[in-house]
């Protein structure tokens, strides 16, 4: 039976090249048929046509149909999986708070239509930033939904310190395992190596140079974004698409039994000593369709400074949120 798969922002950068890696098996897997759902707001209805129609003339196997709509409760009716890449972006002269009450907005609309529309059990993964913080908004208005079905993409952050490492000690992608997001998806996040392994190595044995770990390549994990920007005058699309259908796959199918693990944006139930009820990344298995926070890690003080840095960023994030909330009613 065809699984039906909601993207919003679908005629954007991300959702153009995530449609067709969720068409072709990249996110559920080459025995899943797909139904899309694709959502937009009205502006963009004639470019989202197109993404339909390119679709269609791609005549993916796996692919039993497409909706479009510029209607939430259109589409987010029976759909058993959600990718939420739709926002408001900061622009230029704009502040925090300005682009959080248009997010806030477009979050509780869209999770007042998962809350009425959507099959029991769905799946949700929120892209758009500030992702950690729009998750939590969509679960506060969502209360039917259950808080472990709610996630945020901190995959992204993780492919790249995964990258990263491998660039630098030269060996392929596959070779480096048990790097950590921790936090936010934002620049505090805090890439941790700590734990993870090259071919079984530990990562600071293999890459011999602490000064580079400490530094320069916490920064451009946390900066990467910005260089992409600057780089190719557009934001990530192909990485942020790939690492969604990670994102997804990983917590459909499960992750690896060889114990490793990868980084999701979860409801923190306190581990770590993060604040509960926080949207935070951290280290998770995923079984059966859960996800589980790796415990039992030892966190260096140097590690738990930063963990707790970017938790109080998150920490702020929600509290202007909750002023943006009680502005807009």
């Amino acid at each position: 039976m065809a699984k039906r798969v909601l993207i919003t922002g679908a005629a954007g950068q991300i959702g153009y090249a995530l449609c067709p890696m969720v068409a072709a098996g990249r996110m559920l897997g080459p025995d899943t048929p797909v139904i899309l759902h694709l959502l937009d707001i009205p502006p963009a209805a004639t470019a989202m046509e197109g993404v339909k129609m390119e679709l269609l003339d791609s005549a993916f196997p796996l692919l039993q149909g497409v909706v479009t709509s510029t209607d939430p409760e259109e589409a987010c009716k029976g759909v058993d999986f959600a990718v939420m890449v739709g926002g408001f972006p900061r622009k230029a002269g704009m502040e925090r708070k300005d682009v959080m009450a248009k997010n806030v907005t477009i979050y509780a609309s869209q999770a007042a239509a998962l809350e009425k529309g959507a099959n029991k059990g769905v799946k949700v993964l929120v892209v758009a930033n500030p992702a950690n913080t729009n998750a939590l908004i969509l679960k506060e208005h969502a209360p039917s939904i259950p808080p472990a079905d709610i996630t945020c993409m901190t995959r992204l952050d993780h492919n790249r310190a995964l990258a990263q490492v491998a660039e630098r000690v030269g060996v392929p992608v596959t070779h480096v395992k048990n790097v950590i997001i921790w936090g936010n998806h934002s620049s505090t996040q805090y890439p941790d190596v700590n734990h993870g392994t090259v071919v079984d190595k530990p990562i600071r044995d293999a890459v011999s140079d602490d000064a580079w770990l400490d530094g320069e390549f916490i920064s451009t994990v946390q900066q990467r974004g910005a260089a992409i920007i600057k780089a190719r005058g557009l934001s990530s699309a192909m990485s942020a698409a790939s690492s969604a259908c990670d994102h997804m796959r990983d917590w459909v199918h499960g992750t690896p039994a060889d114990g490793s693990w990868v980084s999701m944006g979860v409801v923190s139930d306190g581990s770590y000593g993060q604040p509960a009820g926080l949207c935070y990344s951290f280290p998770v298995t995923c079984k059966d369709g859960k996800w589980s926070i790796v415990q039992g890690l030892k966190i260096d003080d140097a590690s738990a400074a930063k963990m707790k840095a970017t938790a109080e960023e998150l920490q702020e994030e929600l509290a202007l949120a909750h002023e943006c909330i009680t502005a807009a009613n």
